[in-house]
This record gives structure tokens, sequence and C-alpha cells, in this order.
């Protein structure tokens, strides 16, 4: 990948406030106002004694990647398109797969930035304990950025203007955040509805988190559930995407 690329598309990040504030900031200010509830900072027997907030912390760790994946990128990547970008590179030797490359690196980055900084707030501001198995914690979070960033790209090659992308990454967008608890961690889900819920990229990738962050080593039918939506959506897109 050219390197010069990459370091083009990091400053435009750099200068979109919008996709800086819902990517990096949102997630864990979300984190903070739902901490701030002091009913959600006590232990709740339903929830096997966890604090409500504590729960929340993969939660906002998720929504940082939906948020680049599913919305930023998509909307980013058909514009370039629209505008003629692709293929105008085409005739350059820089090729659009360095530009493709460059935005999931840049995305993904955005994404795993924002995860720590969510873990980092549940820690400090209100005593979450880190994950008690980070090494699971860390591939379950690697695979659930590759998964939302392969789900952007299928966004992408569907989308034929930056219209029709916002179109289609909002109605994936909200099914999403529902699948990996937003309004209603996994936990609190009625079992029918969470085994449902964990056959989707996102649920899937919660109930991971949630068993890394609790010390166990993520379900290897979770993990396997997120890689198989990844390989998916990935020869998805790789099959749609057309560069005009």
């Amino acid at each position: 990948m050219n390197t010069a690329v990459l370091r083009s598309e990091v400053r435009l990040f750099r200068r979109e406030p919008g996709a800086l504030f819902w990517i990096l900031l949102f997630p864990a200010l979300l984190l903070a106002i739902l901490g701030s509830i002091p009913a959600f900072r006590h232990a709740d027997p339903d929830l096997g004694g966890l604090r409500t907030i504590d729960v929340y912390v993969p939660v906002a760790v998720l929504l940082g990647l939906i948020v680049g994946g599913l919305q930023s990128m998509p909307q980013t990547l058909t514009g370039y398109r629209e505008r003629g970008i692709l293929r105008r590179m085409s005739a350059t030797p820089v090729r659009p797969a360095a530009l493709l490359s460059a935005q999931m690196l840049v995305y993904g980055g955005a994404a795993l930035a924002s995860g720590l900084l969510a873990l980092a707030v549940g820690r400090l501001a209100f005593g979450v304990r880190l994950p008690r198995q980070p090494l699971g914690y860390l591939l379950a979070l690697v695979l659930a950025v590759l998964v939302a960033l392969a789900l952007g790209a299928v966004i992408s090659a569907l989308s034929r203007t930056t219209k029709i992308a916002g179109a289609i990454g909002s109605a994936v967008f909200f099914p999403s955040m529902f699948c990996a608890g937003v309004w209603a961690p996994v936990q609190t889900m009625p079992d029918l509805l969470a085994r449902i819920v964990g056959w989707t990229p996102f649920g899937a990738a919660a109930e991971a988190l949630n068993r890394a962050a609790a010390g166990d080593w993520p379900g290897w039918g979770h993990l396997g559930v997120v890689t198989a939506w990844t390989v998916l959506l990935t020869a998805a897109a790789a099959r749609w995407f057309r560069w005009e």
C-alpha cells in the first residue's frame, strides 16, 4: 500500500469533526452519561451481580466500530466513486486498491482507539474492571473491527451514490446497534432473542467481549460466527465492488 495515500487519508480524516466525534468520542461520552445514573452504578442480581455500567462497556467498545464501519467509511468511499476520484486514480501509478486499504486502516485504527478510550473511561471514571482475559478480548475486538469494515465494504459496493450509502448504512446501523446491546445488553434479553442475536456479527462479538471481560476465553462458537460473517461479507464486497 502506498504510504502517501495512507498519510493523505489520515489528514483528511482528522479534518472531519463529525467522524472524529461519532467514532472516537461519542461511545465514551455515552458511557459517561450512563455512568452518571446512580442506579447504573449498583450491583444488579439480574446481571449476575454486575452493575449496568459494567455490561455497557463492551457495548460502547462496539459502538465506535459500528459507526465507523457502517456509516462513515461507506459515505467516504462512495463519495470518491461518485466524484470520479477512483476512476482518475486508475490512470495513475497509485491503484484504487491502495485507497481502499488506506480507508480500512484509518477507520479500523479509529475504531480500536475508540474502544481503548471507552475502556479507559469505564475504568478511571466508574471503576469498571479491565478485561480479565486481555488476549481473548483483543482477539474478539480485532475480529469485530474486521467484520464492521467488511460490512461497510458491502454497503459501499451496493451504493452508487452517497445518498444510497447513507440510506443502506442507516438501515443496517440500527439493527446492528440493537444486536450489540445498545438498547438492551445481551445479558438482559430473553433466551430465545439472545440466541438469535448470537448468530449476528455484532451480537456474537458482544458475547465474546463479555466472556473475555469476565475472565473466560471467548467462546469459539461466537468467534466462529464473527469470522464466518467476515469471510462471507469480504467475499461479497470483492464480488460486487466497482471502482467506477
